[in-house]
């Protein structure tokens, strides 16, 4: 299995060989592209899954530094926290596999906290909204986390 992330085209897509598998909308960095740490942007170049965490949570669970809160996403939650950045269901934790381009120093995507996680149904896919991270509607994360193990190659492009 290899995911491959279309930045320009806020498509994740993962295939199993030559057979696809998935092929999906996402959202990436609204500050546009780019391995910097603190910028906001979403990183380009080879990647691996690093973690995979929530397996068995709900969907909607609510996440905060990597842990289960004990919440579920409502719309009334969302209401009463206007600009909380979501991250929901799962989390794939990446991990950069190019030294100086995104791994170690100030390029460093798994000390940037880069995931592909789960997002409100609220949240527009399809183009640019995150901080950094890949955003997913919430049963295609699962279906995801389902499909790949840790080690799994992610290839982030324009």
């Amino acid at each position: 299995m290899e995911i491959d992330i279309d930045l320009s085209a806020q498509r994740l897509r993962l295939c199993d060989g030559e057979h696809q598998v998935m092929d999906v909308a996402v959202s990436t960095g609204v500050n546009g592209i780019g391995e910097q740490n603190g910028s906001g942007c979403t990183p380009r170049g080879r990647h691996q899954v690093r973690a995979k965490i929530g397996q068995g949570a709900p969907p909607g669970a609510v996440f905060r530094g990597r842990r289960w809160t004990g919440e579920v996403w409502t719309p009334e939650a969302h209401d009463t926290q206007p600009g909380r950045d979501w991250i929901l269901t799962r989390i794939l934790w990446l991990s950069g596999l190019e030294p100086g381009r995104n791994r170690l120093g100030p390029v460093d995507t798994f000390r940037r906290y880069i995931y592909l996680h789960g997002t409100p149904p609220v949240t527009a896919l399809g183009t640019p909204g995150s901080k950094g991270c890949i955003r997913m509607n919430n049963a295609d994360i699962i279906r995801l986390f389902d499909l790949v193990a840790p080690g799994t190659v992610v290839n982030l492009h324009e």
